[in-house]
């Protein structure tokens, strides 16, 4: 089910354009576990959690291909879940940069997180913002 609705997700975003994307103007601020739980009742993601699941978009950022997803597991906690690219590449401020969809996954419960990275000087993608995915 999530790989079907990450490869929607992902290929619905090709035909975007830059301005009409959703994630175009994200706020460079990180999503930390203290926001999760106004949301619901789902245990917040760690900062563990959160750490591997922004070394998966780097690596699957790196790998260069949007029809592709990184999965993610943190063993410390049981949180799983993947990270695809939702549309090519970008020009910001003179960097290469991207938007990617991450599902984050623990015990019954699922949430989504948008999130934006740029590369850097030698070639790694850093990730600039990760934060709870608003629909629509």
């Amino acid at each position: 089910m999530i790989a079907m609705i990450l490869i929607g997700v992902g290929s619905g975003g090709c035909a975007m354009s830059r301005t009409d994307s959703a994630f175009a103007r994200m706020p460079d601020r990180e999503v930390t576990g203290s926001l999760w739980p106004s949301l619901s009742h789902a245990p917040a993601p760690t900062e563990g959690d959160l750490a591997v699941a922004r070394n998966a978009a780097s690596d699957v950022l790196t790998k260069g291909d949007k029809d592709f997803s990184q999965p993610w597991e943190n063993p410390e906690t049981g949180a799983r879940g993947s990270v695809t690219p939702l549309a090519e590449a970008y020009d910001s401020d003179g960097h290469t940069c991207r938007d990617f969809l991450a599902s984050y996954v623990n015990g019954s419960s699922e949430r989504w997180l948008q999130g934006a990275a740029c590369q850097s000087v030698g070639g790694r993608w850093e990730i600039h913002s990760m934060k709870p995915w608003k629909q629509g």
